[in-house]
């Protein structure tokens, strides 16, 4: 399969790269395995948006996006997705010495930053934030708690979205042995990531914990739901491609009454199938990512096409996948059940299919 370019063409070449170097690191750690922060960071993957002050590279989201979408291709665990949440939170917020320390540690690969928000997709207005604040001056007192925060149970600082007094979006940066702050590892099917939920009780809160947005908070807001969905739909077309390629060259190999089995009409058509839902979400992530690096008005729109798409066929395909390995898809060996199982996951994170396409149809409908 042919795959399509990254969505900047002025940068095409090095996105190519990118891939290319990022695939193959991954490829020699193991797939399945887990890359360990220090060897992440050294690579440069969770610092790529960090601006260069901070011993970042500079980069866009859009850098971010390629190296996702190997990590999803690997089913590999570690704290990218979490990393290039929380650097994206950062910069959403007012310079100083704590968000800038952030920054730092988080590309030098010396803490786990959680970024605990709603998980409900239509959650993005102060009502629907996961914490309070309360009380005044330095008698402020945070309460609240959040499901499945993505790698919360391993992490040394969190991100937590909440309302202050007045009801405006601000974030709360705690450590995570801070007293008043609660961590219960969350179960989930997908056994290469961790998630928790994460409680505040009464939490004694810093003035120079709270940090306030410099753009509108609720703009803010929507911008890190939408690059938490579109980070897990190019997770998701990682896996996918995957599973098609694995598919693929399991048809040419596997034999059936003399036959390579990828000769039979249906397991043809099957395998076209893949690519066609392959092809279609490409061109919707790569949009959508176009749209977080631009943040433009239809940015909304391009996000939630793209995850209620992508993260729905990457389930049909890992399904797909599994039945046309036969017996042996389905044995631990093959190895499939874990892209199918992540792929499950993605489909929930962050609001589920149906919910965005009632985003895109609601959206439609007041216009």
């Amino acid at each position: 399969m042919t795959e399509t370019e990254c969505p900047d063409v002025e940068f095409a070449a090095l996105h190519a790269e990118l891939r290319g170097v990022t695939r193959s690191l991954l490829a020699r750690i193991g797939v399945h395995e887990r890359v360990e922060r220090e060897v992440a960071a050294r690579q440069g993957w969770l610092g790529l948006e960090v601006p260069e002050e901070f011993d970042g590279a500079g980069a866009t989201f859009a850098e971010t996006a390629v190296v996702a979408q190997e990590w999803g291709r690997a089913v590999a665990a570690g704290s990218q997705a979490s990393a290039a949440l929380a650097v994206g939170v950062c910069l959403l917020l007012a310079s100083g010495p704590t968000r800038d320390g952030l920054l730092r540690a988080i590309a030098a690969g010396q803490s786990t930053v959680a970024v605990a928000f709603a998980s409900d997709a239509d959650a993005c207005h102060p009502a629907g934030l996961p914490f309070h604040l309360h009380g005044s001056g330095a008698h402020r007192m945070l309460s609240g708690s959040a499901e499945f925060v993505l790698d919360a149970p391993a992490a040394e600082q969190l991100l937590l979205f909440a309302a202050d007094e007045g009801g405006v979006p601000v974030v709360v940066s705690v450590p995570t042995h801070a007293v008043g702050i609660a961590r219960t590892t969350q179960p989930v099917l997908d056994r290469s990531r961790a998630f928790g939920r994460v409680v505040a009780e009464e939490l004694t809160v810093p003035a120079n914990s709270i940090h306030r947005f410099t753009d509108d908070p609720g703009t803010a807001v929507r911008r890190i739901r939408d690059r938490a969905a579109v980070l897990i739909a190019c997770d998701s077309i990682g896996l996918g491609e995957a599973m098609l390629a694995a598919t693929v060259s399991y048809a040419g190999t596997r034999s059936q009454f003399g036959r390579p089995i990828g000769s039979f009409q249906a397991v043809k058509h099957a395998c076209a199938d893949m690519l066609v839902q392959l092809t279609v979400t490409r061109h919707l992530v790569d949009a959508a990512v176009r749209g977080v690096v631009a943040n433009g008005p239809e940015s909304e729109v391009a996000v939630a096409m793209a995850k209620s798409h992508a993260c729905a066929t990457a389930v049909d395909i890992a399904g797909k996948a599994m039945q046309l390995h036969g017996g042996y898809g389905y044995t631990w060996e093959s190895g499939i059940h874990r892209y199918l199982e992540r792929a499950t996951l993605n489909r929930a994170l962050y609001g589920s299919p149906r919910d965005y396409r009632r985003r895109i149809a609601d959206r439609y409908s007041r216009s």
